[in-house]
């Protein structure tokens, strides 16, 4: 339990990536980080930054979860909050980045980010004892985990570390009050377009475009996987399935993944003899009130 505990000690995946990009930006000299964040990545970023002791500043929107918002600012962080989404709050985190000198930790806007996240995917082969699960379940919002999983696979089989070739279906899960990449998905574009009046009480899910769109939806298709969108409703219903079953008690965006499952077996997209993999990005603690 420690082991699993200390791989994400801000309670959500985020800190896979902003622990490499915080601790890349530090050794080369940089000493103020800004980012937009829809709530975990900035607790992220202002926990590493203190440890670095580098200042951070974080744009969030109003109605982030408080937990957000206070681990935030009891690390040290310049927590400004927003009208609006993730979507504003990047435009303002550039244009102060730019007037002031702060170095901009957004989503695909540097490589480290993306290379955290990629350890999923080795952690992932190395539990499956270096052969890869048939299908990956995954919350999609800015997509650094799923593009950063596909990198790893491919580095993997470059390297001659798996048994065999074979890659998992990678499947999008998103809000159906904010789909992009579910709908580019399925209408077969190659980018999203900004998805208007995002709604969901998944907040890292509620990103109007990710900046890496065109990315995203390059690995669904190689990877011959999906892209699925579940209701709030549906949301719920699962994080009670989770915790009942398992005693996991999944952020909205963890329990998106098994919701986007029953569709896919209702559909039968997936197959009961499959190895299927949910990812759970967060803990449901951060979401209480």
């Amino acid at each position: 339990m420690s082991k699993k505990k200390a791989a994400t000690p801000t309670g959500s995946f985020k800190a896979r990536g902003l622990s490499a990009a915080i601790s890349k930006a530090k050794e080369l000299g940089i000493r103020k980080v800004i980012i937009p964040t829809a709530g975990n990545a900035g607790g992220a970023m202002a926990a590493y930054a203190a440890r670095g002791g580098m200042e951070a500043y974080i744009f969030m929107p109003k109605d982030t979860p408080l937990a957000n918002v206070e681990e935030s600012r009891i690390a040290g962080a310049t927590v400004m909050l927003i009208d609006g989404l993730i979507s504003e709050a990047a435009g303002m985190a550039g244009e102060k980045a730019r007037a002031e000198g702060w170095f901009d930790v957004s989503t695909f806007k540097e490589p480290y980010r993306c290379e955290g996240k990629k350890i999923m995917g080795y952690e992932l082969a190395e539990a499956f004892q270096w052969e890869l699960p048939e299908v990956i379940i995954y919350p999609t919002g800015g997509g650094t985990g799923l593009v950063g999983m596909w990198k790893a696979f491919a580095e993997m089989e470059a390297l001659g570390w798996l048994e065999n070739k074979r890659r998992p279906r990678m499947v999008a899960v998103q809000a159906e009050g904010c789909a992009p990449v579910v709908k580019a998905f399925q209408t077969g574009r190659s980018f999203c377009d900004f998805w208007i009046g995002a709604r969901t009480i998944a907040s890292g899910l509620r990103v109007p475009k990710s900046f890496a769109d065109h990315i995203i939806l390059h690995d669904i298709k190689e990877s011959q996987g999906a892209a699925v969108a579940v209701s709030d409703e549906e949301i719920t219903r699962a994080q009670i399935r989770l915790a009942a079953a398992e005693g996991i008690f999944a952020a909205p965006e963890g329990a998106a993944t098994l919701a986007a499952l029953e569709h896919l077996l209702r559909e039968g997209w997936v197959q009961a003899d499959e190895r299927i993999i949910l990812f759970n990005t967060g803990t449901g603690l951060k979401y209480l009130k």
